[in-house]
């Protein structure tokens, strides 16, 4: 249980002696962190109460205060409308501090998953395109997620449900007849089905009848045309190599590659069912499901040309992945622009008699601009993500030079620092932002960026060196009784808390912004005390520098982040 449910639990205990009854979780939603330490460590309000127990908000504070169990803290008080509770500063900085080094990976882990099964649609590039800045968003924030819900006890499976079919494989198979080789496609095999994808959209225009060429030819592809298929294998098997070098980069991996194409025999049964339930309707030649009574647009489900549509693919995956998987949830993190789809297909789903579709969540996300204007492959305006980690790596390998040149493993630190620091700016931010991309500032030393609490770590590595201590050393540390280091110990003991909060909101940030938070905190701290004194408290410091460096890793980690020990 962490910090917040601890106090909330008390709380709520002492609650239930004034004839009210809120739970623990109640409660730790409540909870307010006072912007001054004199107000204590947490506060709860007491106006939610007043209706309830037909008293002020003040008189609520003032019983309520002496009711709560103070075992482990320093002192519970009524101030104003609030109660305020102050935690036992040395207590907690030892118990802390013992929690974090006694098992550093297992601080913050927890059970609530109990190895339920979470499968992760994540990244899903477009074979034959490049993989650009718009699919880091769905990789990185995935990824985190994977790692945040194994954390919490859960099995995460990663999906690239890649984009492997479709007309624009029609498209493809024209251009390359029209204008490509296979010796230009060997050479440089994204650079080129790119050239002739977004050439066959310029010319297309003047040309209506490439249209018409491109679904013939995609048409013989559904119905395994031997040349068809022999191209789109190829195609596909050649952009995979490619999206792996991206990946290998990133750190990422993935548990299955299946994509679109991976269920075009497995539509007609979701055909089969909506029909044996009497869902399907014609609307203008085609089949819909209407769903006007969920307040949505109708669900296309197949094309009056009879070609099956996304949420035909789509309800097969999920019918899939619950009979495969037998998951606790499902999450698919997918842009924010795809939200009406995603309701669509829980509210079809629901129709078809599934009530696993609850555990169905869409995770979207804002887009990344470039000047402000959204990128598009089509147009060919993209930043391609594998240039991107490239010059990352190569600035912070100019900034470990100059701050660091005898470092011996340089090149291992630039690239963990600056990939690093592409996919921590990317997760720093409320996913649901849209941001604009800017690389020189991304990759600074300074600042809230990735470097910042990377060189934080390797400030408190260093620290522990010259000290000849490991955090094992320092398990059985006295107590820190040093108000400078509260803020520090407090955020500290906050982490599992932070991990909790992370998982159920899907969202990456807020251990990102936490790692910002401690990093600042510590160097503060640091700035104004002395760790290495050689006196008898200077034990007691280093565990604090320890258990610093074991949360900043561990927060690190969960983002998807290296932490190199030396800068």
């Amino acid at each position: 249980m962490d910090l917040r449910h601890t106090i909330a639990q008390k709380i709520s205990t002492a609650l239930s002696q004034l004839d009210t009854t809120l739970t623990t979780d109640q409660v730790a939603d409540m909870l307010e962190v006072p912007k001054t330490l004199d107000l204590g460590d947490f506060a709860f309000p007491a106006f939610q109460l007043a209706k309830s127990l037909h008293r002020s908000p003040v008189q609520i504070a003032q019983q309520l205060a002496p009711l709560v169990d103070a075992d482990g803290l320093s002192k519970v008080e009524a101030k104003g409308p609030y109660v305020n509770v102050f935690l036992n500063q040395p207590v907690f900085a030892e118990t802390t501090f013992k929690a974090i080094l006694s098992d550093p990976e297992a601080y913050g882990s927890a059970d609530v998953g109990q190895g339920g099964n979470v499968p992760i649609d994540m990244s899903s590039p477009n074979i034959a395109k490049p993989m650009s800045m718009g699919h880091l968003r769905s990789t990185v924030i995935g990824n985190a997620l994977a790692n945040i819900y194994s954390k919490l006890g859960y099995h995460p499976i990663k999906i690239n449900h890649l984009g492997d079919w479709g007309t624009q494989f029609g498209k493809l198979i024209v251009g390359y007849k029209m204008w490509g080789s296979e010796e230009a496609v060997k050479e440089n095999p994204i650079k080129n089905l790119l050239a002739y994808y977004v050439r066959f959209h310029k010319e297309d225009k003047d040309h209506p009848e490439m249209d018409d060429e491109a679904r013939e030819w995609f048409r013989k592809l559904e119905d395994g045309d031997p040349e068809a298929t022999k191209l789109w294998s190829w195609f596909r098997e050649i952009s995979l190599k490619e999206f792996q070098k991206v990946y290998d980069q990133l750190g990422v991996t993935f548990d299955s590659y299946n994509g679109e194409a991976f269920y075009n025999d497995k539509m007609d049964e979701v055909i089969d069912i909506l029909e044996s339930k009497g869902l399907l309707e014609k609307s203008q030649g085609a089949d819909i499901v209407d769903l006007s009574p969920e307040g949505l647009n109708p669900a296309l489900i197949r094309k009056s040309d009879g070609a099956s549509l996304y949420m035909t693919r789509d309800l097969a995956a999920a019918i899939y992945r619950k009979r495969t998987y037998h998951f606790v949830k499902s999450l698919y993190v997918v842009g924010a622009e795809q939200k009406e789809h995603f309701d669509q297909l829980k509210a079809v789903l629901q129709r078809m008699g599934f009530a696993w579709a609850d555990e169905i969540v869409h995770v979207p996300f804002g887009l990344i601009t470039e000047n402000g204007k959204k990128l598009s492959t089509r147009s060919g305006r993209i930043i391609l993500l594998e240039k991107v980690l490239q010059d990352a790596v190569a600035l912070a390998q100019k900034q470990v030079d100059e701050k660091n040149p005898t470092l011996a493993n340089k090149k291992e630190v630039a690239h963990q620092v600056g990939v690093g620091a592409v996919v921590f700016h990317d997760l720093k931010n409320d996913r649901m932002d849209n941001f604009d991309f800017n690389l020189e500032e991304v990759v600074r030393f300074e600042g809230e960026t990735g470097p910042y609490v990377q060189y934080t770590n390797a400030r408190a590595q260093s620290i522990l060196r010259k000290a000849g201590k490991t955090g094992a050393d320092l398990v059985d540390a006295p107590a820190l009784d040093d108000a400078g280091a509260w803020e520090v110990v407090r955020d500290l003991g906050n982490f599992p808390e932070m991990v909790t909060r992370a998982a159920k909101e899907y969202e990456p940030s807020v251990i990102a912004k936490y790692a910002l938070r401690l990093a600042k905190a510590f160097n503060k701290y640091y700035a104004h005390t002395k760790v290495l004194t050689g006196d008898a408290s200077q034990d007691s410091r280093l565990a604090l520098v320890a258990s610093v460096s074991a949360v900043l890793q561990s927060a690190l980690a969960l983002l998807g982040v290296g932490a190199p020990a030396e800068m």
